[in-house]
């Protein structure tokens, strides 16, 4: 069953209330909410906020990004091991919680990167965008690394053998976060997770349920996928989704109105059915609204609410279809 989610900060505020009003009984936690200092928690931590939530009916159905994993296991450098299996308790601590699903990334250095994110689109409303000749080396606070593609694919196989059983015994399902953007290299650090082809080797790495796709659609679309097919092509093994549309590539896009982009949207809700998709999808990069800062661009919180109303459009549709 596809349900609708938003990103929440773990301790209550209006965006919780907000999120109730308008039926959404799944939240997400990201650091975007929490702050980025805030890596993840331990089990009373989780259970604290686990608690904060039910209280209100709302279910923790993704922890994202907030996981203790970093560059010492992506590049496999010495501690890995050691940080491996603080990730193997994390998951036993989400299945004991409850937590059904921890999204994670394989970037090194460079996590999500944009060049401008004060683009004017429909009626003035501001969204960010990439563009390659305008990306001037690595980021502030961000270093070179020394590593080949064939050393992060080596990385990331050894990574999964350890993880995947542990999320097996767990109940919990790990997806994998598309590079974004999803292109070979990025300020010349080397990038793997950039195609439906490079999924398919993840999937195989491990071949279970619990090794699954986070579904980004603007990333699958900066590679050029076919949204719909996409979605149809991995089935089952979509675990989490984010709902998002890009105008452009993987070399130069701006992220578009979740109903003004070149995806057929209707046609993808109608895929995650046909597929029986049982899992979340949220709104992912949304325009900044009037009266808005942009202080957190493409995570304000007026264009998120349209995009709820928009699934809840789209899903009532295609469920009376089926």
């Amino acid at each position: 069953m596809v349900e609708p989610a938003l990103i929440l900060p773990p301790e209550p505020d209006d965006r919780w209330k907000l999120a109730t009003q308008m039926g959404v009984e799944k939240a997400v936690v990201h650091p975007l909410e929490i702050g980025e200092d805030k890596r993840f928690w331990k089990f009373e931590e989780l259970r604290g906020m686990v608690n904060w939530f039910e209280g209100v009916d709302l279910e923790v159905a993704v922890i994202e990004g907030s996981v203790p994993i970093t560059d010492r296991t992506r590049l496999g450098l010495e501690g890995r091991d050691e940080e491996i299996e603080t990730f193997k308790q994390f998951l036993r601590d989400c299945g004991e919680l409850g937590i059904p699903t921890v999204c994670y990334d394989w970037m090194a250095s460079v996590r999500w990167a944009r060049t401008d994110v004060h683009i004017e689109i429909r009626g003035g409303s501001l969204t960010s965008g990439f563009d390659l000749d305008r990306m001037e080396g690595l980021p502030e606070g961000r270093s070179p690394v020394d590593v080949t593609h064939e050393e992060l694919w080596g990385n990331l196989e050894y990574f999964l053998e350890e993880v995947v059983p542990v999320a097996e015994e767990a109940g919990v399902k790990l997806g994998l976060h598309p590079d974004d953007p999803p292109r070979e290299e990025l300020a010349g650090i080397p990038r793997i997770i950039n195609s439906v082809e490079a999924y398919d080797r993840v999937l195989d790495i491990v071949d279970s349920p619990h090794n699954g796709v986070t579904f980004g659609q603007g990333n699958f679309a900066a590679m050029g996928a076919d949204i719909p097919e996409a979605i149809r092509h991995f089935g089952d093994r979509i675990v989490f989704a984010h709902f998002r549309d890009v105008e452009g590539d993987a070399d130069g896009f701006v992220e578009t109105w979740h109903d003004d982009g070149p995806t057929d949207m209707v046609e993808a809700m109608r895929a995650y059915h046909e597929v029986d998709f049982d899992g979340v999808i949220r709104p992912d990069h949304v325009p900044t609204m009037a009266g808005e800062q942009n202080d957190n661009p493409g995570y304000e919180t007026k264009g998120r609410l349209f995009t709820i109303g928009y699934m809840k459009g789209l899903l009532e549709s295609v469920e009376k279809e089926r």
